[in-house]
């Protein structure tokens, strides 16, 4: 799966979507695909689609390269002295507790490091959090509440040897494609899977058995099954009294939260008879491996939900084994190398807490400086309400895209607009975030940045820079080191390279480290800057004595970094998802990522392939609510929460629970009219963790009753003088496009003119089928195209008209087809379901009418499937759905 063969000149580095840290072989000639790395041990040469179309997003357009100030191009001598002085203004004015630093898991290890020394150790505020507070937080807590420290035990392998994998809150085909892949291919005789899940999701297609609970009763679930083990003989006494504090008060918990399987089958909306067959199951199974994420972690309860799962993995002595244990599925590329440095408001640095016996001083006298912020900080969401009451003045945000990723974004944009100074470091220019800068600064993107990166299993991996930095475009750290200097901090920050920042990093780790800290990487402090740039992935702890034994696993021998050296179970009440229906908002709001895109769409929507398999914002809605609430499959629904609105395409869903709905959180205002899902999740959030409940909104939902819909094509650069009531930006290979619809009715004829940016020379209307379409073509050239229905099912596909975008001259049998928008002499593929090959829906349907009647089968006569394999479950649905339909 895109592995290169050896002696290609190419760079070895990592990819920077999600947390599995794949290795990538990318060359400097971006015309040349990138591949997988075969000898990264995370990934073994496989990539997802997304990493597989790295090469399409390293282009400069839409990049910010010059530095901004207050909406002016200017340079870096006066942009770092902007930011210098207002940093040094309000820490006069208003204390160092008025500045603070929102980063983000883009960063690589080493500018994270320089963004929190700065932050922490001389601009001394403790204001400084990260996205990664979206993501893993929740984890994190539960590590640190359980075994003393941040520190996933496991490893990937794990994943694999399992004799039992339980995956809960985890749609890994589509948010970890490249692992999930691999515990596919694990699955053998005498493994069983089971996933938790209140949707059916493409990752159900590997279960053995499917749960699906209701949304937020995790912990009862967990709760039950330890209650079950405790009066099954499921236990592990002897671990427990050797090594573990806590159980009698985490089961007395237990007993009052899940009594039996009778309570817990009716609280989780489950068939006591699949419960007691999970129940069973882990019971006997003794390499059982729990991976989760963040349907377990985005919860008011979030770190509740991860101790109740590692209680059962301590009760069972489950822990630090081949194949058994509780494994946190890392969302994003270096989550966990911000962990590490100290990147959350409540860490200090080098996995000390602020109240870590000895650590201030310890890390201050490290740092050379007088002093540390005294801390902890405010945490992502209650550090953007501070900017909102105006105690935060000078707001720092790195890397990421808070106006659409943080709960009740609405007022994430109101606290922006009133911060009287927002600086943004970002790679592109055009984001909602940049929108709200009084200064830009170009930072570099992946292909351009070196460093480290630490993926889900603890490994460190190799970021290396292949392509040169363009125009005035600078590395985070260096940003960060010039404008420490600019404070007169200077003597601390003169770092010429990256590997100068390493070193300082793992010698702080191992820094009066007496074992109390597991996170040590004393062994990579000396390296040279050559051992630097040919370091090999490795996993910490990476001990400074060369023969020291180093362990895939940890605690493997039942000692933990507790005070006592004993692990915790943790005592878990029930406590339900704060934003509940109600007769105004009686549907349940899930959001969340899908397969080909990331994050907010910065980077993966500059690849059109990666548009091809959802195009469009969308509700998942079951089948019985769609006719309940008279929406149409396909057309435009609108789901409201107070004055805020969501609006997406219908997609009839009958893997969803009825009652709720699921729509993705990758769209912004850059590319839809109303795509934000987090306009419908309040600021609620865990307590211990900070992190925020995104997996439980409410809202209602009726239809969009457009009057009509529409597909405008446009070349490339071409204003924009048309409105609609909802828009969504498509860019395509060779033009741009947008989805369209309104409410009114619009004179087609005498409105075509500002939808084409001029004069039509071909029309077709059929006013009495709702259907008007038009042409205009300039120099021989194709300039505009506009297709418009009162059934969006009509509207054909864009893909043969984009490429008649790219025609010098315009054939002329391509302008006789112009208005039927497709090569009549080529078959229309449908709606693409294999990104990698571009295999449509009707392409498949035509090869299993055909007698491709299998996945292998069709991926033997269309490819589809046989590369990253992330829509095997797609096609396995529709070969199903054929046989079905001919039973």
């Amino acid at each position: 799966m895109n592995s290169l063969k050896t002696g290609n000149p190419s760079v070895r580095t990592t990819c920077p979507y999600c947390g599995v840290g794949c290795g990538v072989m990318a060359n400097p000639d971006t015309r040349m695909p990138v591949a997988g790395d075969a000898g990264h041990p995370a990934n073994h040469g496989r990539l997802c689609v997304k990493g597989a179309s790295l090469h399409e997003t390293t282009g400069v357009e839409g990049r910010l390269l010059y530095p901004v100030v207050r909406g002016r191009k200017s340079d870096w001598g006066t942009a770092l002295g902007e930011v210098a002085g207002a940093i040094r203004d309000s820490m006069e004015a208003y204390g160092p507790e008025s500045v603070a630093f929102y980063l983000s898991g883009q960063l690589l290890t080493e500018d994270y490091y320089v963004a929190n020394k700065l932050a922490k150790g001389f601009v001394r505020t403790p204001n400084v959090d990260t996205n990664s507070r979206l993501c893993m937080s929740s984890a994190v807590a539960a590590h640190k509440r359980a075994f003393g420290a941040d520190v996933v035990p496991g490893c990937y392998e794990d994943l694999e040897l399992a004799d039992l994998l339980v995956l809960a809150g985890s749609n890994a085909a589509w948010a970890h494609p490249v692992l999930y892949q691999r515990m596919k291919a694990a699955s053998g005789e005498g493994r069983r899977v089971v996933v938790i899940d209140p949707r059916r999701t493409a990752t159900s297609e590997i279960a053995d058995l499917h749960l699906a609970l209701r949304p937020g009763t995790d912990t009862i679930l967990f709760n039950g099954l330890l209650v079950w083990l405790s009066d099954n003989n499921g236990l592990e006494q002897a671990y427990i009294e050797h090594h573990c504090q806590g159980f009698e008060e985490a089961l007395a918990s237990a007993r009052v939260a899940a009594p039996d399987l009778v309570s817990v089958a009716e609280q989780c909306d489950l068939s006591p008879d699949d419960v007691e067959t999970f129940y069973c199951w882990f019971a006997v199974t003794p390499r059982t491996v729990t991976g989760f994420s963040q349907g377990i972690n985005q919860s008011i309860a979030g770190t509740d939900k991860g101790n109740a799962i590692i209680n059962c993995h301590l009760a069972t002595g489950r822990i630090g084994k081949p194949g058994a244990g509780p494994f946190s599925l890392t969302g994003q590329p270096n989550a966990m190398g911000g962990r590490e440095v100290g990147g959350l408001a409540n860490t200090l640095a080098a996995h000390m807490d602020y109240e870590s016996p000895g650590a201030k001083s310890r890390v201050s006298e490290f740092w050379g400086t007088t002093g540390v912020a005294d801390g902890p900080g405010l945490k992502a969401v209650d550090m953007f309400e501070a900017v909102h009451r105006g105690d935060i003045r000078v707001i720092w945000i790195m890397g990421t895209n808070p106006a659409v990723s943080l709960p009740d974004s609405a007022r994430v944009r109101e606290a922006l607009a009133r911060c009287p100074t927002v600086i943004v470091s970002d790679c592109m220019t055009r984001t909602d975030t940049t929108a709200y800068a009084d200064i830009l600064l170009p930072a570099a993107g992946w292909g351009e940045k070196d460093g480290t990166v630490t993926n889900s299993e603890r490994r460190i991996s190799r970021q290396r820079c292949f392509l040169p930095l363009p125009a005035e475009v600078k590395p985070d750290w260096w940003i960060m080191s010039a404008v420490a200097d600019k404070l007169g901090f200077g003597e601390a920050f003169g770092y010429r390279k990256p590997a100068d920042i390493f070193r300082e990093h793992a010698a702080l780790s191992a820094h009066e480290n007496q074992g109390e800290r597991i996170f040590n990487l004393a062994g990579l402090a000396g390296l040279t800057d050559h051992d630097y740039e040919a370091l090999e992935p490795i996993q910490w702890p990476v001990m400074k004595d060369a023969g020291a034994s180093r362990s895939t696993r940890l605690f493997a021998d039942g000692r933990f970094v507790t005070d006592n050296h004993r692990a915790r179970l943790v005592a878990i009440n029930t406590v339900l998802p704060r934003q509940k229906t109600c007769d105004d908002y009686p549907m349940v709001v899930n959001t969340g990522r899908i397969r080909d895109q990331w994050h907010t769409m910065t980077r993966t929507a500059s690849a059109p392939r990666l548009l091809a398999h959802r195009s469009e914002p969308f509700v998942d809605v079951h089948p019985r609510d769609i006719a309940r609430l008279n929406l149409v499959e396909g057309h435009l629904a609108r789901l409201t929460l107070e004055s805020e609105q969501f609006v997406g395409r219908v997609r009839r869903c009958a893997e969803q629970r009825p009652g709720e709905v699921f729509i993705p959180i990758h769209w912004n205002r850059q590319f839809a009219s109303n795509g934000v899902a987090t306009v419908l999740t309040e600021p609620v959030a865990d307590p211990v963790s900070g992190q925020p409940e995104a997996k439980h909104g409410h809202a209602a939902i009726t239809p969009f009753r457009a009057g009509w819909h529409g597909r405008l094509l446009v070349r490339c650069g071409r204003p924009r003088r048309w409105h609609s009531d909802y828009w969504c930006h498509v860019p395509l290979n060779h033009c741009d496009s947008w989805w369209v619809a309104g409410l009114q009715p619009v004179q087609w004829l005498d409105a075509m003119a500002d939808w084409l940016g001029g004069g039509a020379h071909l029309v077709m209307a059929d006013p009495a089928q709702g259907c008007f379409r038009a042409a205009r073509i300039v120099n021989g050239q194709l300039e505009a195209v506009l297709m418009v229905d009162n059934e969006p099912a009509r509207i054909p596909d864009a893909g043969w008209l984009d490429d008649c975008f790219s025609e010098p001259v315009l054939l002329e049998s391509s302008r006789r087809a112009l208005l039927a928008a497709r090569d009549v002499n080529v078959e229309d593929p449908g709606a693409i379901v294999c990104t990698c090959f571009q295999v449509g829906e009707r392409q498949i349907g035509a090869a299993i009418a055909g007698g491709a009647e299998s996945v292998a089968a069709l991926g033997e006569q269309l490819r589809c499937g046989t590369n990253c394999g992330s829509c095997i479950p797609e096609l396995r649905h529709l070969v199903e759905a054929s046989v079905s339909e001919s039973l």
